[in-house]
């Protein structure tokens, strides 16, 4: 049984984290290139949150949404 977890430890750690380690060790060279996934996850939440707005403008300017006191049900 230990050499079973032993062999998830090594497909983890040897093989599944190496590309985290490469970027830890990046890191003293170039902070920006350490970080580069970070700029791609920030740049995709910023682009959805621009489609958001502006999907909640589109049907805002439509007049597609009920803005009376009693739209929603938790707020009577």
């Amino acid at each position: 049984m230990r050499a079973f977890f032993e062999g998830i430890e090594t497909l983890f750690v040897d093989y599944l984290f190496a590309p985290w380690d490469a970027l830890r060790h990046l890191e003293p060279t170039t902070w920006f290139g350490a970080n580069f996934l970070n700029w791609i996850f920030m740049a995709i939440c910023a682009t959805a949150l621009v489609y958001w707005c502006k999907q909640l403008k589109l049907h805002a300017d439509r007049g597609e949404e009920d803005t009376s006191s009693t739209a929603h049900s938790f707020l009577d």
